[in-house]
């Protein structure tokens, strides 16, 4: 059997219903219209994916009021305004989904890392700030002590709860420097309580590291919801 294509020449009427209005007879004669209904059709199921409680008919009105150069209800700058501010709302709601799904899946890392956290700061010369940020002086410094602003060099070792290194420069022989106001919140806080020459050991509970959003996704040692165990040595405050 011969196949027939959409960019074929055929005699097709389509009823096509305008929100109860009535019936559009249309006919696909030639390339242009076999085109045109295939735009429609496309938009169509783009349009319904992204948006499935569209209203159909004010759709069509918006769409032929247009097309016939009529007034229209709503100003083109009235809509773009509001086409933004439903984009941004669709937006995080499904961030908020995201993250509700993945709160659920990573449930058993949060509660491990509260356990972790609870029996921490039971052990001797663990301290606690207001945030929840806990640490132990390893060593006391004497010299100049950071800023939330200040750019500092230190050496670090990073770890997961049950010992598993995830980053350290300790490893690679090699100090780094860097600003504290661009650092996960659990380092701006506790580094600028040391000193030049301090060495400090933090537990960093997940909500002052990455939370929701651990690096590579997850697939690393650092899971979603995971509180992290970082030794910082501070050796200046640039």
């Amino acid at each position: 059997m011969k196949k027939v294509t959409l960019l074929a020449i055929a005699s097709v009427t389509l009823f096509a219903c305008g929100g109860g209005e009535g019936t559009t007879n249309v006919s696909l004669t030639s390339n242009i219209d076999s085109v045109s209904y295939a735009i429609g059709t496309s938009q169509a199921k783009g349009l319904m994916a992204q948006v499935p409680e569209l209203n159909v008919p004010a759709f069509m009105k918006g769409y032929n009021d247009v097309v016939d150069s009529s007034d229209l209800m709503i100003t083109e700058a009235d809509a773009q305004v509001i086409l933004q501010a439903f984009g941004q709302q669709k937006q995080a709601e499904a961030a908020a989904k995201q993250q509700e799904e993945q709160a659920a899946m990573y449930a058993g890392v949060q509660e491990e890392g509260l356990k972790f956290l609870e029996e921490n700061k039971a052990k001797e010369g663990v301290q606690v700030t207001a945030s929840g940020l806990q640490y132990v002086v390893l060593k006391e410094g004497a010299g100049a002590q950071p800023t939330a602003e200040s750019n500092v060099t230190v050496h670090y070792h990073g770890t997961t709860p049950d010992g598993t290194v995830f980053d350290s420069s300790v490893d690679r022989g090699e100090t780094i420097s860097f600003a504290l106001n661009q650092v996960i919140p659990g380092w701006t806080e506790g580094v600028q309580l040391m000193k030049e020459g301090a060495k400090y050991k933090f537990f960093i509970p997940q909500e002052l590291a990455y939370g929701a959003n651990a690096p590579q996704g997850g697939q690393g040692p650092i899971k979603p919801y995971m509180p992290l165990v970082f030794e910082v040595e501070l050796f200046k405050v640039n």
